[in-house]
């Protein structure tokens, strides 16, 4: 579970995610990644890629789920709300001003051009984290077949999420069973 610190506190689960919060607007999982393994040692790097992919399959934003999961995994319900409340107080506020500067400024180009920037830097952000996270499966063949024939089907087939999971889940359990 842990590579080598105490578990966190409930406190320290919710400081933890405020800073995430705060810090990461718009593109949050990598520094999730960072803070809950490599700052915090609070998960190992395949541990967090296990709890990652356990909150993909499930419906809602990774993010939340992945703090629900970890603060829950420390402090059961009381640490998930610790962890959600902090991962999300700093934003909900932002968003809110945002979006009223956005509604008040949306026809000026210079706005215009600059959600375009950003988009383009949330693509990047993404693309990064992907890269990262896969790195414990770089020595599994298998886990990079599976990850290859979902991304095939979902960005190149554009085939529905829900049903790829549907059928890769079994796929990659049976596929990694006769692995081991």
């Amino acid at each position: 579970m842990t590579q080598d610190a105490s578990p966190p506190g409930r406190w320290e689960l919710f400081r933890g995610f405020f800073a995430v919060g705060i810090l990461g607007f718009g593109g949050v999982l990598p520094l999730a990644r960072r803070m809950s393994v490599d700052q915090k040692r609070w998960l190992s790097p395949a541990a967090f890629t296990d709890l990652l992919a356990l909150c993909q399959f499930l419906p809602g934003a990774n993010i939340v789920n992945l703090a629900v999961s970890l603060g829950g995994r420390y402090h059961g319900p009381a640490g998930a709300l610790a962890a959600v409340a902090g991962l999300l107080a700093a934003p909900i506020g932002v968003v809110i001003a945002l979006g009223a500067l956005y509604g008040r400024f949306a026809d000026v180009p210079m706005v215009a051009h600059g959600v375009q920037g950003l988009a383009a830097a949330a693509s990047g952000l993404v693309l990064a984290t992907a890269l990262r996270i896969a790195g414990p499966l770089r020595r599994k063949p298998r886990g990079i077949a599976v990850a290859l024939l979902a991304f095939a089907a979902i960005a190149l087939l554009r085939w529905p999420l829900l049903p790829v999971l549907a059928v890769l889940l079994p796929v990659s359990l049976l596929v990694h069973r006769r692995a081991a």
